[in-house]
């Protein structure tokens, strides 16, 4: 079992296609992925799931992951957090809000 903490920095917290993308890159590891937040815990590959724990800017959650491939799905969830909830294929979206940029930067 592999666990980290991260907290939430999309201005819009972990909904809509935020929370669906997370799940797609969930869904690409074998092991069993949970999501907790306070005292609620929730499949991390479940978009229901996902949005039941209502994440918003600033929580701290866990992830945990079970697995033959735990600690590299909890490292690139965690990833996915940080970068503001977006992936490489939500770059050109207008509505995705991104993460903090470092001057100088792309």
């Amino acid at each position: 079992m592999y666990s980290k903490k991260v907290i939430i920095i999309s201005e819009t917290g972990l909904y809509g296609k935020a929370a669906a993308s997370m799940i797609q890159l969930a869904n690409t590891y074998k092991s069993t992925i949970f999501i907790e937040y306070e005292d609620k815990r929730a499949n991390a590959k479940s978009l229901l799931g996902v949005l039941s724990l209502a994440l918003t800017k600033d929580c701290e959650i866990t992830l945990t992951a079970e697995g033959v491939d735990e600690k590299e799905a909890v490292t690139k969830l965690v990833e996915f957090i940080k970068s503001g909830c977006i992936s490489r294929s939500d770059d050109d979206d207008d509505d995705v809000i991104k993460g903090e940029t470092v001057p100088g930067e792309n």
